[in-house]
This record gives C-alpha cells, structure tokens and sequence, in this order.
C-alpha cells in the first residue's frame, strides 16, 4: 500500500493458525493443536496470489511451529521475494515467560527459520504484541539472540496489550535494535490504532484508509500494517464456549477481509 511517492509503507503478516491465537488459550489447550485442522497453508497461498497479482512484497512474521510442519511454505514466501521473519515458535505471550524461557524460544525460532529458508532472520515481532513496560528484558533478550529489529511493542492503551507512552515510529531502542511499532495516528491526546488486523476489520474501510494516510501526510512517516492469515479464512471451523468479547474481535467481518486487502 502506497501514499506518496516518497513514502513506501510496509505490509506485515503473523503467520499463525486461527486455534493458535492468544484469545483462545483458555479453550485450546496447546497439547491438542496437532489434532486441530491446519489451514494457514492455503491461507498463506492466497495470499502470496494476491501479493504477486498486486506486485507487492510483505513481511512474514512466521512461527517456528508452522515452520516446522511446512517447510515448503516457508520457501515458497521467500522464493516469492518477502522477507521471513519471526514470530517466536510457540506463539507464547512474553509476559507469560521467564527470561531464560523467552530466549530458548526466539533463539529456537530464529535457528529454524534460517535452516529451513537459508536466509538470515533479522525481525520479530512478540505474540500480541506482548513486550511492554514490565517486561523490557525481552528487548536485550533479542539483541543477545541476534535479532536486529523488533516490531513488538504497541503504542496503544489495550486490556491485553500495549505501551501507550513507547515512541510512535521506528527507533533504535538498544545497541543494533530497532523497534518498528505498529502504526498509531495521534489525536484527542491519544494513540489510536491504525495498523490493522481486528481494527480493520472492526472500522469502515474508508476511515483505516484515511488513518494511514494521515500518518502519511502529518507526520510524514511510512506506516506499519499488519493482519493474520485466519482473519480471511470464512471457512475456519468455530470455537465453541467462548465468551463474547472473544467472538466478537475474531469472528467480526472475516467474510469482509479479502476484498478490503
């Protein structure tokens, strides 16, 4: 997605599985995601179709647990020229690890990706954007693992995520790390969410549209836009006896999401 001739914005997808969310933790329990049906494949191709049809290259934040089981579709995204890059292995919340925990999983990720791909890793981005303020060891974590930058702290105020007071834009944040927040557009005093995934869905097109350009044109900076592979999949099978909230943020305008991308 383009603006100005000036500024190229950056397309950004989590590759994960719809029973891998972090909403679902409760009701799925991890034990039982081999027995689920896998649809990020097939997820994944479409969406590499539309990228080519629209001549556009992306960012694959990949989990070390599909890459693992799909080696070949993590070929086929960087043989289509995107970037590969981490999403952890196991889509664990950082701030439900420990430290040790945290680096055995980005290190393990990074390790895998770069064997199956033969090519460096350099970003990651935290499962729901799960590094904030009580948990800033994550970021040194990444420097030791050999990550180069993160796109993992999110400038909003959230009731599962977010660090409303953390830079808006890219910044080095340690020693050869950058962080690459998703894209807020300030006003009333506030960050509001502009950078995709259940908001897009939730919002008119028409207003993300406008959202991202007004990142564009005042702050003249580029803006990060992300989404999952399930948040296009209509056909996904339902998770029963969640609450209401959860089905809500999953489930809204699904059937919407293809032809707005």
């Amino acid at each position: 997605m383009r603006s100005t001739p000036s500024i190229t914005n950056a397309l950004t997808i989590d590759v994960e599985d719809y029973f891998q969310v972090s909403a679902f933790a409760p009701y799925i329990e991890r034990g039982a995601w081999d027995s689920r049906e896998c649809r990020v494949e097939r997820n994944v191709e479409r969406i590499l179709a539309m990228l080519q049809e629209n001549k556009t290259h992306a960012t694959f934040f990949t989990l070390g647990w599909i890459a693992e089981r799909y080696p070949a579709l993590v070929r086929r995204i960087v043989d289509g020229g995107h970037e590969l890059a981490s999403h952890g292995y196991g889509h664990e919340r950082v701030s439900d690890l420990s430290e040790a925990a945290f680096f055995n999983d980005i290190h393990r990720a990074k390790a895998l990706l770069e064997d199956i791909a033969g090519t460096c890793v350099h970003g990651y981005r935290a499962p729901s954007f799960s590094i904030g303020a009580g948990n800033l060891w994550a970021l040194d974590a990444l420097q030791r693992a050999g990550y180069r930058y993160s796109s993992s702290i999110y400038p909003i105020q959230h009731d599962h995520y977010g660090m409303p007071d953390a830079p808006r834009f890219a910044h080095q944040i340690r020693d050869g790390l950058i962080e690459v927040p998703p894209t807020t557009l300030r006003m009333f005093n506030r960050n509001l969410p502009s950078s995709g995934g259940g908001y897009f869905r939730l919002f008119p097109y028409a207003l993300s549209r406008w959202m991202l350009r007004q990142v564009n044109r005042q702050d003249s900076s580029p803006a990060v836009f992300y989404f999952h592979p399930w948040e296009m999949d209509v056909g996904q099978p339902r998770v029963q006896g969640i609450g209401f909230k959860t089905r809500f943020r999953h489930y809204v305008n699904i059937g919407r999401m293809e032809q707005r991308l």
